[in-house]
């Protein structure tokens, strides 16, 4: 059963849009994946549990993203859960034009090839199930197939343009 639409609504202003997702606070991640030959990755604040029966998440890639065509192509993917204490890692792959994965970045190959971070706070590689496209984004489902869980850190945060976290 589809959900019913109504269409012929105007589309809010992108702007507005924004503004109204500023305040609202979003978990930070970094997504990797590679060619093969080449690691890739990019900052996510889009990262969502989905379904735990069978367990899936989902999270945006821009299109205008130099991953993007990366992250569209491979098999696995691995999502990593950021601590408070990786700002700076949050930074670097969130810095058109960096070299994500050059020192201090500390990385390895990890199950199905995919690029690991040593200093996330946890870690689930995924098999891609799904992609769509979605506006200037495409959106990406996964099902976790390996996870590494980490200590029990303050999670990482974006709200209003900066880096923060919260209490438990």
């Amino acid at each position: 059963m589809n959900c019913p639409r109504t269409g012929g609504e105007q589309s809010l202003d992108g702007e507005v849009f924004r503004r109204v997702f500023r305040g609202h606070p979003s978990g930070v991640s970094v997504i990797t994946a590679t060619d093969g030959d080449r690691p890739v990755g990019f900052t996510a604040t889009s990262l969502a549990s989905l379904s735990a029966a069978p367990p899936l998440i989902s999270f945006g890639v821009g299109r205008n993203a130099s991953s993007w065509s990366t992250v569209c192509t491979a098999e696995y993917v691995a999502v990593h859960l950021l601590a408070l204490e990786q700002r700076q890692l949050a930074s670097t792959f969130a810095r058109s034009g960096a070299d994500r994965f050059a020192p201090p970045t500390r990385w390895r190959p990890g199950p199905f090839g995919v690029p690991l971070l040593d200093e996330a706070r946890a870690v689930l590689v995924c098999r891609k199930v799904y992609d769509l496209p979605t506006g200037d984004h495409t959106l990406v489902i996964g099902q976790p197939v390996y996870a590494r869980e980490g200590d029990a850190a303050l999670p990482l945060v974006y709200l209003d343009g900066r880096y923060g976290s919260v209490s438990r």
